[in-house]
């Protein structure tokens, strides 16, 4: 931990030394904006993207996850559009951002707004779904908006029905963003790529925006560019960027297929790994797999696939990353594509069924873009089919110069991927740059073998069905019924939960807590570790917990505060009271006596 320390305030003395965002020319409206956000200082790739796209070169840009590019090419379009913003009305929109996903999407559509927000400009930003009808896409591109944040799909869907004209893109559109590119291709939009390819004028700035270079990122260059400037970052300067952040520490785990459940059940319930943790599996059915199997352990989790509503995906991210639960467990949109791809094939005998299956929304994705607050911990349960698939799940973790951890459960049919994960991360040649996991023992594993074992077989195939449908009946209801009452009730949708328990039996109480005696003392030393690690960042949210009761406590109901009764005296007037009454009773003791003398006084002078 000393030498990552070390290497991380190298890093940062390094990046010190950059030019700032002044000098980089930026719009002090934009400079004063990003200081709101907290953001000081460029980050490599908007050290050298920024100056480019303001002097309006093409660029393909490629970076980590992580390092900031969407602010490497929202920020030089945005003040471009500042210095162009006239009286002069547009029949179309000044600027395109393309992104593969919904998620993605929302995430850029939010910053964008935030920006412009922050910089008092008027500006229209509208973000655009395939999913939309007719009549909210006019009423979208009424105005028109300045900037439009969509997936490819719905470009065409808009020149097709006519609420977006040909003409209006070739005489109003300045500058073109393809973030993500290396997916775009990959997630079926060519041929919507290609379409709207032919409506983009010669004169428009390009920009690609990659986390790793493949074909597809070629093809795009070749479709969409001209005569473009190549900005790939293995190094700026005498930064290195590497695929994954050095202070991202990347282990792994040899264990049989069978055994994948024991070992993320001693990872989670021996306090192995550090809070907030996302989990990916390649499959629908095994992350339903894995919750039902860690309700029985009481761990609650939430999974997050392509079979929920979009609103109910956009709040269970808002959930996680405002910590309301700690464990995510996210299908990869990559397998779950190729999965609906092969099943193509078998419309036909389909079509036979009573009941059809939930169509998968082809625009959700997770695993690549966005930016998931506070992640510590990523779990590949199952290994992605590539390496580019796992730096961009590692990536989920480690953003912005924050400490991170992976861990890869790993299973002899996924020793050919994983070698092949191995070697495309070697810096050398030589060196490993994913590690044994060294905190989990074989006597702490076998320790649990049995409870893992005995709980495992109930949750049979039957049970997970049950559960999938369980859970997407809930989640239609919450995003459809209630979406009406939430618009007016924003505070209510805090009282949804999305890391409900599913199994019909509740969790057996003996199995929520692990007994001192199957934990063997090096276990216990290193989960004493975790949790002194996890106490020294501090538990902010706990925090919040015991200030919100202390503040219920003293609210009170201000009509209970009238009594009925007479105030009661303090101790200090009643003691008062008490000595003025007794100098009364003391001054009639004298007159009385007083009194009687004179009286015998008298009766002797007689």
């Amino acid at each position: 931990m000393e030498k990552l320390s070390k290497e991380l305030e190298q890093e940062k003395e390094g990046l010190e030394d950059d030019l700032s965002f002044e000098e980089l020319g930026l719009d002090p409206r934009l400079v004063r904006a990003l200081i709101k956000k907290g953001i000081l200082k460029p980050t490599p790739i908007q050290h050298v993207a920024i100056p480019l796209i303001l002097e309006g070169k093409d660029v393909v840009a490629r970076a980590k996850t992580g390092s900031g590019k969407t602010f490497a090419y929202l920020l030089p379009l945005l003040q471009k559009l500042f210095t162009g913003c006239s009286t002069e009305k547009k029949s179309g929109p000044s600027a395109v951002l393309l992104v593969p996903t919904r998620e993605l999407s929302q995430q850029v559509n939010k910053e964008v707004s935030s920006l412009i927000e922050s910089c008092r400009v008027q500006l229209k930003v509208s973000q655009l779904t395939s999913s939309m009808s007719h009549s909210d896409l006019r009423t979208a591109l009424a105005g028109p908006p300045d900037v439009i944040v969509a997936t490819p799909a719905c470009i065409p869907k808009c020149l097709s029905a006519g609420v977006l004209q040909p003409a209006s893109i070739n005489e109003s559109l300045e500058i073109l963003v393809l973030d993500e590119a290396d997916l775009l291709l990959s997630y079926g939009y060519e041929d919507d790529i290609k379409a709207f390819a032919a409506h983009i004028p010669r004169s428009c700035q390009c920009l690609l925006m990659s986390a790793t270079s493949s074909d597809d990122v070629e093809k795009l260059k070749k479709l969409i560019l001209h005569n473009p400037f190549i900005l790939t970052l293995p190094e700026v300067g005498d930064i290195k960027d590497d695929l994954i952040p050095k202070n991202v520490q990347q282990f792994w785990i040899s264990c049989d297929a069978r055994d994948k459940l024991l070992h993320i059940l001693s990872l989670l319930k021996l306090d192995l790994v550090q809070k907030k943790v996302l989990i990916f599996t390649n499959t629908i059915d095994m992350a339903f797999r894995l919750k039902l199997f860690l309700e029985k352990f009481g761990i609650k989790s939430a999974v997050l696939n392509a079979e929920l509503p979009q609103n109910s995906r956009l709040h269970i991210l808002e959930e996680f990353n405002a910590g309301l639960f700690d464990y995510l467990i996210a299908t990869d949109d990559g397998q779950t594509k190729e999965k609906e791809a092969n099943e193509e094939g078998n419309v036909d005998k389909k079509k036979s069924r009573k009941r059809a299956k939930q169509k998968i929304d082809s625009e959700f994705g997770v695993v690549r873009g966005i930016d998931f607050k506070n992640v510590y911990t990523v779990i590949n349960f199952e290994l992605p089919p590539s390496a580019a698939g796992y730096v961009h799940r590692i990536g989920r973790t480690g953003r912005a110069y924050n400490t991170g951890a992976s861990i890869s459960l790993v299973s002899s049919d996924e020793m050919e991927t994983f070698g092949e994960i191995q070697s495309f991360l070697r810096a050398d040649g030589d060196t490993d740059i994913i590690v044994p996991f060294p905190l989990l023992t074989k006597n702490a594993v076998e320790s649990l073998r049995y409870r893992a074992e005995d709980v495992s077989k109930s949750v049979t195939k039957i049970a997970i069905r049950e559960s999938r449908a369980l859970d997407l009946r809930n989640e239609i209801l919450n995003s459809e019924k209630l979406k009406a009452h939430f618009e007016s009730n924003p505070r209510d949708l805090d009282l949804l939960k999305h890391d409900k328990i599913l199994s019909k039996k509740p969790p057996a109480p003996h199995l929520r807590d692990v007994p001192d005696y199957l934990v063997d003392p090096v276990t216990q030393e290193a989960s004493k570790v975790i949790k002194l690690a996890r106490a020294a960042m501090g538990n902010i949210q706990s925090g919040r917990r015991r200030g919100f009761k202390r503040k219920s406590r003293n609210d009170k109901d201000p009509l209970k505060t009238f009594l009925a009764e007479a105030p009661k005296k303090s101790r200090r007037s009643g003691q008062q009271t008490r000595e003025k009454n007794m100098m009364i009773m003391t001054t009639d003791k004298n007159d009385d006596h007083d009194n009687r003398h004179e009286k015998a006084k008298m009766r002797r002078q007689k």
